[in-house]
């Protein structure tokens, strides 16, 4: 390969990531001589790159990573700045600065200020932990907007010295309540964006933004503090405008986030798209019609693993919910309480508890006032002119319909990008075992 013919090219190449590929020559004297470019580069973009992005970016994240991530920073950093004005206040509240001041009475409102916050943590975290997984972009955002009022009321504080330490210890506990909805959401949006088995460094890189973020914002505090330092209304102006930026760069930020897995809210938009034109939404389409401040809006509410005697309480209601189908699943409307319940077999798979919620969806979309496809509208006509006590009877039709309609619904949903291996429905743990009835044949 070496002579006087000059390079001769071969067939070895090189890429780093999605870059553009390279290739490789042979000198004269027989080494390699790699073509330029393809690699992570040098100097101070490629240096930043390294130690904020996660290894691998942008191949390693979600789509979505970098939208999100821009306006997180935005976020933080007027989160950054409002802080240090409620701290401010906070301070002064407490007596820094005033010789009359008693140190005693500054510590034990203190204490009451953390004692009250470390309850409320415990308390949130058990009503709300399980729920935190299934809505994550709706908490994170209540978690930001609860974190605004908190601080509202620490800037506020000072103004109230005998409703001082009340007002401080609600802030207390609602910062707490912002620890716990934050710091679970965040890990499960980091969960979403790792696609290499490396969510490890991307919730590492995601601290060193946060850390140089709140850096930034502190120099510009040592700026901002000295010029409204005694001057309230200043001080408040310019938390009002820092609260907007930081309210409306959330907003931003979490609705840049492009989840491709189930919760109800999405099921729900998805499907009733589908049994009204047939076709399926994609992942992006879904997640900007989801609402962020409320869950999904149908008409029942559907609880997922409830447990069997809750669901039955004769042999003839067993018969009832039962009859007709072998599915792993038992499906009742209680047409009383506008309530949807499904109880699940031992051992179901992720797919069945989908297509369970699915199908209590589909009775909930067929008692809304919404154009469906021609034969659920018969099916919805029936419905209506059912005596009140025969849901049991409307029940049996909807597994018939779900038979036709889920295999292409399931099939539309996988070509879009849509993930039904994995899903984020509020399931409860409930688990039961019945006897199966033979399908009647002709």
């Amino acid at each position: 390969m070496s002579g006087s013919e000059g390079p001769v090219a071969i067939k070895c190449w090189e890429r780093f990531g999605s870059r553009l590929p390279r290739s490789c020559t042979v000198a004269p004297d027989g080494s390699l001589s790699w073509e330029a470019g393809g690699g992570p580069g040098q100097g101070l973009r490629a240096a930043l790159t390294a130690v904020f992005l996660p290894h691998g970016f942008p191949d390693s994240v979600s789509p979505d990573y970098l939208p999100y991530q821009l306006w997180d920073t935005v976020q933080a950093f007027a989160s950054s700045l409002t802080g240090s004005l409620a701290t401010q206040a906070v301070l002064q509240g407490v007596g820094v600065g005033d010789a009359a001041a008693s140190v005693s009475a500054a510590t034990i409102t203190w204490l009451l200020k953390d004692g009250t916050g470390m309850l409320g943590r415990i308390g949130f975290a058990w009503l709300m932990g399980s729920r935190l997984d299934c809505e994550a972009k709706k908490w994170r955002l209540f978690a930001d907007v609860l974190n605004d009022a908190a601080m509202f009321l620490e800037i506020v504080a000072p103004g109230f010295p005998s409703c001082f330490t009340l007002i401080v210890c609600v802030s207390s506990l609602a910062k707490c309540i912002v620890g716990v909805a934050g710091g679970a959401t965040r890990a499960a949006l980091t969960m979403h964006q790792a696609r290499r088995d490396n969510m490890a460094d991307v919730s590492a890189k995601d601290g060193s933004q946060e850390t140089l973020v709140n850096l930034a914002g502190l120099l510009v505090s040592l700026l901002l503090l000295p010029l409204v330092s005694n001057r309230p209304s200043l001080s408040l102006a310019a938390f009002f405008l820092f609260t907007i930026l930081h309210l409306y760069a959330n907003f931003r930020a979490v609705r840049a986030v492009i989840m491709e897995t189930f919760n109800e809210a999405r099921l729900y938009l998805v499907l009733k798209h589908f049994l009204q034109w047939g076709k399926v939404l994609t992942p992006p389409s879904a997640n900007r019609m989801e609402p962020l401040w409320t869950g999904c809006h149908s008409a029942l509410s559907l609880s997922l693993g409830v447990p069997l005697h809750s669901l039955i309480s004769s042999v003839f209601e067993l018969q009832q919910v039962s009859e007709g189908h072998q599915q792993p699943y038992l499906l009742r409307w209680d047409r009383c309480r506008g309530q949807i319940q499904v109880t699940l077999g031992q051992e179901v798979s992720t797919g069945v508890i989908l297509r369970a919620a699915t199908h209590g969806l589909l009775l909930a979309t067929l008692l809304e006032d919404v154009p469906l496809m021609e034969e659920l509208e018969t099916l919805r006509g029936q419905i209506r002119a059912a005596p009140e006590g025969d849901s049991w009877t409307i029940v049996k039709e909807t597994y018939q319909i779900l038979d036709k309609l889920y295999p292409k619904f399931l099939k539309e949903l996988q070509a879009v990008g849509w993930e039904t291996e994995h899903h984020l429905l509020e399931v409860d743990e409930w688990r039961a075992t019945w006897p199966l009835q033979k399908k009647k044949t002709l």
